[in-house]
């Protein structure tokens, strides 16, 4: 009997999952309600979309009067494996968010564009431009495969990196989904010219690998029901963590011998980061080393883990749904032995590899070929002009002029590569002239941040996210320099509109997640190099306070910090409840810490509890958001007032 046979299907499924089999394989209602002469889609539909690759959204700025109707739009995403955008691609996106958008282009945090602003009656234009210049947008959102990330380096003289490329292509094309209704809708029937599908790709498809396929099906793969919620994949090289490995429901990393003869792959699987306020089932989860495979063995093993998600993952609870849920109720030790049942053999031990580091790639840098690459540092992603800075025009310039290809980075920041060197002083002199600043002349506080784009678009942000951010970082720096922190001092800052975590905040060393349209909850304790989750330290900060709320810790760093230990490390290593009590008698005496010394102690009163007690009162008290002293306080006197009443 295959493992898919022992799934259960007894419990009632999600009402999307019936919209998702009532689809004819995605075709509707997309299919006729584009047709319709109305300005947006239904309900049904909207789910639909999704795995076309866009989303319906309004503009939540716009005031309405009673009876009035939304202001319809649609955000399109591009699925472009490794952040690779060719030139003709680039220049058509370019042109068409002026002509059809909102005049702008934003890179996401998947290496994708977006493109907000769609009329619905213009979304077929769009799509089919896209697809004839060498795009896609097929399962760039929805429950299936998302776009497949890799490291946007350029070197080409590393063979690890060249395979890292390699082989996110051919997963993706591996699980692109095969039904017919893409090309149907979007080019009327006529399939694109693309390049040739890899061999091994196309027979790794069709291998019915112990359960694998859905024999019969349009999808052999995903079936009637695709995916239980989106799944994410991305590869990369040992060391580079530009892509945040851990967050990912598969993390591969390229493994070569000590002669460069590539060996196969690390496999880390079950990361994901969504979650919900006030629903503590949800949560961030970092991803688990697996094991390693052979170089032969990938595209069944990557079958092998999507197959035991699709046919295991909840489709009853969507908060529920993704499979970082799976790993953690059932363990890696379950969930690799039922891994192994679809894969057909078992799973070798991990191979040793360096630590992850975080790189951006920004500036100037060989490619190793006797060409160049130029990592452009864009805030937020947002390819714009506006005012001086008119980097839209300078990108245009230089992509026409020297008809480059680009590289999108997870940081939201773009690669522009294959650049001859007598032409580098030229392009530097377009983006110069176009008020693009260098690398260096950015405050490493932005060069490391990241924002999400929330309101006015995203319906489901809580508060300002993108628009607020710059002026965020503002008050930051400000706070740093007036407790004394050098000009060059940074860390990893992350915000977010709400829960779900598109700028992945939980991996940050400071993250900002929108909780009320005035508040953020304040994320501490991840580290430089995206390899640890943070883990919030207070529930509601009012946005009026985050200098209050930050200075104390900043003063604590500055005077307790070990050599080179960045912000999220001494965070981690402190823990909250020093953080939180430092910061209590800062607040109340701050003039007492100007002299202080490092290490200098002061009186407190204290009371010993038992291990087990304290454990219990400080899950409560980081369950509140509060320290732990202030929890036992009250209820220190909760007792007292109790014995006297």
């Amino acid at each position: 009997m295959s493992p898919a046979a022992t799934a259960s299907t007894e419990q009632k499924k999600s009402k999307l999952e019936g919209i998702k089999e009532r689809s004819n394989f995605l075709r509707e209602p997309v299919a006729t309600e584009l047709k319709q002469d109305t300005t947006h889609f239904s309900k049904d539909a909207t789910q639909i979309i999704k795995f076309h690759g866009f989303y319906q959204q309004s503009d939540r700025d716009l005031k309405r009067v009673p009876g009035q109707e939304k202001d319809y739009s649609m955000m399109l995403r591009t699925r472009n494996p490794g952040g690779f955008i060719p030139p003709e691609l680039y220049l058509a996106m370019d042109t068409m968010s002026d002509d059809i958008g909102c005049g702008n282009l934003r890179i996401t945090t998947r290496q994708g564009f977006q493109l907000h602003g769609i009329p619905k009656k213009d979304i077929k234009t769009v799509i089919s431009t896209i697809i004839k210049n060498m795009g896609s947008t097929l399962g760039a959102c929805g429950d299936l495969n998302r776009n497949v990330m890799a490291p946007p380096a350029p070197y080409k003289n590393r063979l690890d990196y060249q395979l890292a490329w390699k082989y996110a292509d051919n997963i993706a094309d591996l699980l692109t989904p095969q039904t017919g209704a893409y090309y149907e809708i979007w080019l009327d029937g006529e399939k694109a010219i693309s390049a040739e599908e890899d061999p091994e790709v196309k027979a790794a498809r069709q291998r019915n690998g112990n359960g694998t396929i859905k024999h019969g099906s349009e999808e052999p793969l995903y079936g009637t029901y695709y995916m239980p919620r989106k799944f994410k994949i991305a590869v990369t090289v040992p060391g580079d963590n530009s892509i945040d490995i851990l967050t990912q429901d598969i993390g591969l990393v390229v493994i070569c011998d000590k002669d460069g003869k590539h060996l196969g792959f690390n496999v880390y699987a079950g990361g994901g980061l969504g979650r919900t306020h006030n629903k503590e089932e949800t949560f961030a989860r970092a991803a688990d080393p697996i094991g390693f495979v052979a170089t032969e063995d990938i595209y069944d093993l990557v079958k092998a883990i999507l197959c035991t998600q699709r046919d295991y993952g909840d489709r009853v609870n969507r908060r529920h749904a993704r499979m970082k849920y799976l790993l953690h109720d059932w363990g890696v030790e379950k969930f690799t032995a039922k891994l192994e049942e679809y894969f057909g053999k078992k799973i070798q031990p991990s191979k040793s590899t360096v630590a992850f580091k975080y790189e951006d790639y920004l500036g100037w840098n060989d490619q190793g070929d006797g060409k160049l690459f130029l990592g452009i540092n864009i805030a937020n992603g947002r390819v714009k002009d506006e005012g001086n800075f008119r980097l839209k025009a300078a990108l245009r310039k230089i992509i026409e002029q020297f008809h480059l290809p680009t590289r999108l980075t997870a940081n939201h920041n773009a690669i522009i590569y294959e650049i001859d060197p007598k032409d580098k002083d030229t392009i530097q002199g377009i983006l110069d002239s176009h008020g693009v600043a260098k690398e260096t002349d950015v405050d490493p506080l932005e060069r490391y941040a990241m924002a999400c784009p929330a309101l006015p678009t995203c319906g489901l942000a809580m508060i300002e996210s993108e628009r607020a951010i710059p002026g965020i970082l503002e008050r930051i720096r400000g706070t740093m320099t007036k407790v004394g922190l050098s000009k060059d001092e940074h860390f990893v800052v992350r915000m977010t509109g709400c829960p779900n975590g598109c700028a992945r905040p939980y991996m940050a060393e400071v993250g900002f997640v929108g909780s009320a349209n005035d508040a953020y909850q304040l994320w501490l304790g991840g580290c430089p190099n995206q390899t640890r989750l943070a883990r919030p330290y207070m529930q509601k900060l009012q946005e009026t306070e985050i200098e209050a709320e930050l200075e104390p810790m900043f003063v604590q760093f500055k005077r307790d910090r070990k050599r080179s230990e960045s912000f999220g490390d001494f965070c981690d290593r402190v823990g909250f409840d020093a953080l939180r009590s430092f910061s209590e008698e800062y607040k109340a005496n701050p003039d007492a810490f100007k002299t202080a010394k490092k290490g200098a102690s002061r009186k407190r009163w204290r009371v010993e509890l038992s291990p087990t007690l304290h454990d219990r009162l400080k899950e409560k008290a980081d369950a509140e958001g509060k320290s732990l002293r202030d929890l036992a306080a009250a209820a220190l006197e909760a007792y007292l007032q109790d014995g006297e009443g």
